[in-house]
């Protein structure tokens, strides 16, 4: 068993890492390597959710698009994923046509 175990480990050490990187736009890419991704399953707005929470950097999928909002506290993120409807809660609270240019990247 301990064999086993340390073999496993000695694989996971050697294996190489891969990090996602993904186009957000037609001429940006995010490396999501620092974010914490998750596939959502119970909304029909949001597809994917991904939160660099040191950088404060949101990455969702919405239509089957990738895009970017930077300056999104931890809190508003949490409260993102556990409303009763992720979609309503996003289009009213971080989607640019209503927060405006407060979530934008600037760099």
């Amino acid at each position: 068993m301990v064999r086993a175990l340390a073999l496993l480990f000695a694989q996971l050490a050697a294996a190489p890492v891969v990090s996602e990187t993904v186009e957000i736009g037609e001429r940006h890419r995010v490396d999501l390597g620092t974010f914490e991704c998750r596939d959502i399953t119970r909304s029909t707005v949001l597809q994917r959710v991904c939160y660099d929470r040191a950088r404060q950097d949101l990455v969702v999928v919405a239509g089957g698009a990738y895009d970017r909002y930077c300056g999104v506290t931890a809190d508003t993120v949490e409260r993102l994923l556990g409303a009763p409807s992720m979609g309503q809660f996003f289009n009213q609270n971080i989607r640019r046509e209503t927060a405006g240019s407060r979530y934008d990247c600037h760099a």
